[in-house]
């Protein structure tokens, strides 16, 4: 009896997308050991971005920042009796204003706050109050009212049919990204570079797949003769949760800003930074929470100085930077000495387009019956209108599809003072 041939069922039109989705990351991957040009000469990203466009850039922080940590609220007259040793800090906090103050490890981000330059959104917060990593990250990253609602990112829908570019500064594509077909990824690799023969192999392989050709394409432009920075060299190691190591995340921010910069360049970034999870010994200095917010403190200046440099133009100018996370953290200590799972929290704003100096809270106090649950600091400010706002005004997604396609069920959520006039 002859033998049967095997057949592979036929793909889908959604697994298809997914596979090629994949395997264009993983083109783009497979040279990801290789530093981009020094000048970034030649760089042939997705897309068709405006030349000097506006930038936005999303910094995910995993674990769930103590927002109450990186901005306290000594003001507000029950923060010491709540706070506990949580509200106790090796050098006194940085003053924001009569209410609110930053963590001390977090001295760059004063100087910006003092620039009017660091926008402080406070007891914010997803429609969201289960607790879960992961269900919390993926609503943060979906954009949807619910976990898992939705399967592609808000920022992935705010590209979906434009010549906008995106691009992830990691070795796997983001949520946030996803569902735009034209987005790159890019992270350092300690793995050496691939010789001539297996990149020539490849684009063989994928010479009659016109999306994973281009994806080679792009991978093989981010080649170039220059050398990573010394700090970046060592590759960006993973983290608790996911994020990038110290001093590679600093490198590694920097570099992003070399890409941001040009007038070619990606309008929508993702960053991310693992390790929030503060279960214990959370208010030890030097210790992982305060570690942690030193290293967010350099990556942020990092992001910051490349765009301000000369040959980055007017780039931070354009930029903004949002900074969060899935949720806060609970308000009094637990019996470890680190804060539990929790609701509101603080989100992070800073670039030449914010307008910064200032901290937008509708304060709910910390007083126990002024807590959610008698637990959280209670969330007034939906994260969403956060969203909302830098899709209508920065990205200039028009308002009727932030509504129904990118965030729906936002049309009810007000636009918020986020940005210059």
């Amino acid at each position: 009896m002859p033998p049967i041939p095997l057949r592979r069922p036929p793909l889908s039109p959604h697994r298809r997308a997914w596979l090629r989705q994949g395997l264009h990351g993983a083109a783009a991957l497979a040279l990801a050991g290789l530093a981009p040009p020094g000048p970034f000469s030649g760089l042939s990203l997705a897309g068709a971005a405006t030349p000097g466009g506006p930038r936005l850039v999303l910094v995910i922080l995993r674990g769930g920042l103590d927002g109450l940590a990186a901005v306290p609220a000594p003001g507000d007259p029950a923060f010491a009796d709540a706070r506990g040793a949580l509200g106790r800090f090796a050098q006194a906090p940085l003053p924001l204003d009569s209410t609110f103050a930053l963590h001390p490890a977090l001295a760059g981000l004063h100087r910006l706050y003092g620039q009017g330059e660091l926008l402080v959104v406070h007891a914010t917060g997803l429609p969201y109050r289960e607790r879960s990593h992961f269900d919390a990250q993926q609503l943060l990253e979906s954009g949807g009212e619910r976990p898992f609602a939705l399967d592609t990112g808000w920022l992935g829908r705010a590209l979906a049919g434009t010549a906008a570019k995106g691009m992830a500064f990691q070795s796997a594509l983001p949520l946030a990204l996803r569902g735009h077909a034209e987005v790159d990824s890019w992270a350092p690799s300690r793995r050496p570079a691939p010789d001539a023969d297996l990149v020539d192999r490849l684009a063989r392989l994928y010479a009659n797949d016109p999306t994973l050709a281009a994806a080679l394409g792009r991978a093989r432009a981010l080649h170039g003769d220059a050398a990573l920075p010394a700090a970046l060299a060592m590759g960006a190691s993973a983290g608790p949760a996911g994020g990038a190591s110290s001093p590679a995340a600093v490198g590694l921010a920097h570099q992003a800003a070399g890409f941001l910069a040009q007038p070619s360049g990606p309008q929508v970034a993702v960053l991310e930074l693992g390790g929030w999870d503060s279960h214990a010994n959370q208010a030890g200095d030097p210790g992982p929470l305060s570690n942690n917010l030193r290293l967010l403190d350099a990556m942020l200046g990092a992001l910051r100085d490349g765009l301000v440099a000369p040959a980055a133009g007017d780039a931070w100018a354009r930029t903004v930077v949002l900074v969060v996370t899935e949720f806060g953290r609970t308000v009094a200590p637990n019996g470890t000495q680190g804060s539990d799972h929790g609701s509101g929290g603080a989100a992070l704003l800073l670039g030449g387009a914010v307008n910064g100096g200032r901290v937008l809270a509708d304060w709910p106090g910390l007083a126990p019956a002024q807590r959610f649950e008698g637990r959280d600091l209670r969330i007034t400010t939906d994260l969403r209108a956060v969203f909302k706002t830098l899709l209508l005004q920065q990205l200039q997604v028009p308002a009727a599809r932030v509504a129904q396609v990118v965030l729906p069920g936002s049309a009810a959520l007000p636009t918020l003072p986020l940005l210059r006039a």
